[in-house]
């Protein structure tokens, strides 16, 4: 009778598993209500993106809906998701009729590090943003120690989403 021992690599050595944490801490439906608790009508809308004109990853496509109170607009919806460090941060971002931030929701975070960024006290500092401010990090978006790609990567999808609306939504009807 013949034994044979199976060792992983590395057995006897000290080995470092990442473990991902997948979370979704609120729906798509669940955002729009909260951002927008008065409207009437979320209305998908499908726009056409020169990418290269936003500074996009090829292949970009946002979701977005008119948000609309009875006959009026209200605002805008938009659901993106940019990279954290390795994995996909699902997000969303409200804009009213003015063009003004009024909601930024993390809807999925899947990281195991940097979460930090789901909470309201570094959310809260992208509110009253339009287009017409920097929305960097580090400028006037404070980054958090140990969540940095999740910052920066976050940010950079809110400034893109404020150019998408500047450069293509503002003209439509």
């Amino acid at each position: 009778m013949q034994v044979r021992w199976l060792l992983p690599v590395g057995a006897g050595m000290a080995t470092v598993a990442q473990v991902a944490h997948a979370v979704q801490y609120m729906t798509v439906e669940q955002a729009q209500r909260a951002a927008f608790a008065q409207a009437t009508q979320f209305v998908p809308v499908a726009v056409d993106i020169d990418t290269a004109v936003l500074a996009a990853p090829v292949g970009w496509k946002p979701l977005i809906w008119r948000v609309r109170n009875g006959d009026a607009a209200a605002g805008w919806f938009f659901e993106d998701a940019v990279i954290g460090k390795s994995e996909l941060i699902t997000y969303s971002l409200a804009l009213d009729a003015s063009g003004k931030i009024v909601a930024l929701e993390v809807l999925d975070y899947r990281e195991s590090h940097g979460g930090e960024v789901r909470l309201a006290a570094w959310r809260k500092q992208f509110m009253g943003k339009t287009m017409a401010d920097p929305v960097a990090l580090d400028r006037d978006i404070r980054n958090i120690s140990g969540a940095t790609l999740s910052c920066r990567h976050l940010t950079e999808g809110v400034h893109r989403l404020l150019q998408l609306y500047a450069q293509v939504l503002v003209a439509k009807p």
